[in-house]
């Protein structure tokens, strides 16, 4: 990459942008109901991706293995966790939820090893910056959110199989390598909305709701800004950082939720979120940090 800042700071806008889903998701459910509210944030994301492709001169490809990719990407990337996070989190209670929800970049670390060749292996230094990462997040969400752990077992584990689909997400995204971001992410939310348009039409009725202003408001930004633009960002990150690199912007996202607390709730830091916050950006610096000249060589080497 000739410009790693441009890429980190896209990384913290994926972070602004996913971080902040939960607060418009929590407005946005007040007259919406799950499966409603995702078939909607897709089907609009989709919407805007295909009118640029369109005044861009661009399309979709329209052979079998190209839609079978994106339809795997989009069980692995949104249909499946956003299920699995919608039913869980109900139960499991929201701070265990966010904790095991952030375990994505360990889960990427450990896959790694059984999808990648062996000079792709993430090193020691990416361990240490995952598991610093997620002490961060504890941190921040509080030790305490750990007291409820097994309590609502089946919930919980729906919560964190919901981060290995994030994990196999982004090992598996990069198999777009060298298309344009925007058809992955096309094609991967046009397939969403194939599962997710259905799914809301035959359980909830969509057409009996009298949603308000703020929730409408709410699901477009969900739609527009945290779908169809952090995709965008998502699939060029795979591309610049690699599957370890982006999935660390799951710690970045609890230290988004409390600086929109602070901003628009007049929430207080304390020292244990503020060590959190530092813990987690420790962990993402080591994570995206630049392998030497000597190790590309070696890494090089083994291939």
């Amino acid at each position: 990459m000739q410009n790693r800042s441009f890429e980190y700071a896209l990384l913290g806008c994926l972070a602004l942008l996913w971080g902040s889903s939960y607060m418009w998701i929590g407005l946005a459910l007040e007259t919406f109901p799950p499966a409603t509210l995702m078939a909607i944030r897709v089907v609009l994301a989709s919407a805007v991706l295909l009118l640029i492709m369109t005044f861009q001169g661009m399309g979709l490809p329209m052979d079998r293995r190209s839609w079978w990719l994106f339809f795997t990407q989009s069980l692995l990337n949104s249909t499946g966790p956003w299920l699995l996070l919608a039913w869980g989190q109900q139960y499991a209670g929201t701070a265990v939820s966010s904790v095991l929800n952030s375990t994505s970049p360990l889960w990427v670390f450990a896959l790694s090893y059984l999808v990648l060749r062996r000079g792709q292996f993430p090193g020691g230094r990416q361990l240490t910056g995952a598991l610093l990462g997620f002490t961060g997040v504890v941190l921040i969400i509080g030790v305490g959110a750990l007291d409820s752990l097994g309590q609502n077992l089946v919930p919980q584990l729906a919560v964190f199989f919901s981060a290995a689909l994030y994990g196999m997400a982004a090992l598996r995204g990069q198999l777009f390598k060298g298309l344009p971001p925007i058809v992955p992410a096309t094609g991967t939310l046009v397939c969403s909305s194939l599962v997710l348009v259905p799914l809301s039409l035959l359980t909830e009725e969509p057409w009996t709701l009298s949603p308000n202003a703020v929730g409408w408001t709410s699901t477009i930004v969900l739609g527009l800004a945290c779908t169809a633009l952090a995709f965008l960002i998502y699939f060029r990150l795979l591309s610049t950082l690699g599957a370890m690199g982006t999935a660390s912007q799951a710690y970045l996202r609890a230290g988004v939720g409390v600086f929109l607390g602070v901003m628009f709730l007049s929430e207080r830091l304390d020292l244990e979120t503020i060590s959190g916050i530092c813990l987690a950006i420790l962990g993402v610096i080591l994570i995206n940090w630049p392998k030497s000249s000597s190790s590309v060589k070696s890494t090089t080497a083994v291939k």
